[in-house]
């Protein structure tokens, strides 16, 4: 579906994931982090707000010191002193954001929509002169009165912004207007677009699909989601949904998601889940009898890709759900070869301890069930 086209990944979550309620990257993470995501093959890292100065623009210069393939982009308003403390961080790109829904514009900058691109045009200009990349920021596009979001789009092209970033701020999009938006942008503009999505209805990956599919090139992504509220778009889905889903592969290091996921939640002292797509634990994690059973016969029967591909293993867990099939395969891995018959006169025992205790069975509580029953019958 996307043959031929260069879809690039942004990654924010050093700016947009630290801006989660609570959530604080030391300099040392925020510099592994981006190390991190530049191994994996991230075409751009949005590094954070250098205007902050202190430790944000510190960790920054570092990022920009590490030799990293990625892009380096910090975040300003549209203000020349925060463009000013980018360039001087050493990044190679900067990203111009200012608000272009009415209700932003009314009660958070009380101003006029000449104001909001006067402003965005000056700050465009400046960065220009010093030969940086420019993604102009359009907070809230996804409120904002498309009219004016295209002529917006149009003096941000004329000015000399490299591409759009079209904001779904408060997550209210669905796919089908997405596409629908997006597609006209590009039609009527002819600026590049990134879309970044945000999750409160659950629907950030799959507006920035959509997006993609109504010919935006980039798209903003957290590992894990990681972000405000309900998070964005999630790194991990992304990459692997253009992969498996549309055949489009990046050519990312996949088998560091689970790494990286891992280091990400440990950072922000938030839960990786248990069942969190792609790089949650339970991916691969098979109970059901009918579901193992088809498993072990064929990986594919209930598994989109190999674990191996995202860092995980295939596991098959013992408990109220488990069938036969599944019961000699997990004795197998202790080196105890069950007939058919013996799983099916454990199986009861297996299921009635699992009740008993609401939750699968551990591998020494299994081979204890073993040797208690067929002892006693011994």
């Amino acid at each position: 579906m996307f043959a031929g086209r260069e879809i690039k990944i942004v990654d924010t979550t050093l700016r947009d994931g630290e801006q989660t309620a609570g959530v604080v990257f030391a300099n040392r993470e925020k510099v592994r982090i981006a190390k991190l995501l530049d191994e994996l093959g991230v075409h751009q890292i949005e590094a954070g707000i250098p205007v902050m100065g202190g430790d944000e623009a510190e960790a920054i210069k570092e990022i920009c010191r590490a030799g990293l393939k990625a892009s380096i982009m910090g975040w300003n308003r549209p203000v020349i002193k925060d463009i000013e403390a980018s360039l001087a961080c050493g990044v190679d790109a900067v990203a111009i954001s200012i608000s272009t829904s009415d209700i932003h514009i009314k009660y958070k900058l009380q101003t006029s929509r000449e104001w909001v691109i006067e402003k965005m045009t000056a700050a465009v200009a400046f960065a220009k002169k010093h030969g940086v990349y420019i993604s102009v920021n359009a907070e809230d596009a996804s409120r904002s009165d498309m009219d004016f979001l295209l002529t917006f789009a149009r003096a941000a092209k004329e000015a000399g912004a490299d591409r759009l970033r079209y904001c779904d701020t408060v997550g209210v999009l669905d796919p089908f207007t997405t596409y629908e938006n997006i597609k006209r942008i590009i039609d009527e503009v002819g600026i590049p677009v990134e879309m970044h999505t945000h999750n409160d209805f659950g629907m950030a990956t799959a507006n920035a699909l959509a997006g993609v599919k109504a010919g935006a090139d980039w798209i903003g992504v957290t590992v894990c989601g990681l972000g405000e509220r309900a998070g964005n778009a999630a790194l991990e889905e992304v990459v692997m949904a253009l992969k498996i889903l549309y055949g489009h592969d990046l050519g990312f290091k996949t088998e560091m998601f689970r790494e990286i996921a891992e280091y990400v939640s440990r950072a922000a002292h938030r839960e990786l889940p248990a069942w969190k797509a792609i790089v949650g634990r339970n991916m691969f994690a098979h109970e059901s009898g009918i579901h193992a059973d088809g498993v072990l016969k064929n990986p594919k029967a209930y598994e989109a890709f190999q674990p191996e591909e995202v860092g995980l293993a295939r596991q098959i867990v013992i408990g109220k759900h488990s069938g036969t099939a599944a019961v000699r395969a997990k004795f197998a891995e202790y080196g105890i070869e069950l007939t058919k018959h013996q799983a099916e006169e454990l199986l009861p025992e297996i299921r009635r301890a699992a009740v008993d205790l609401k939750r699968p069975l551990f591998d020494k509580e299994l081979v204890q069930i073993y040797e208690d029953y067929f002892g006693k019958r011994g």
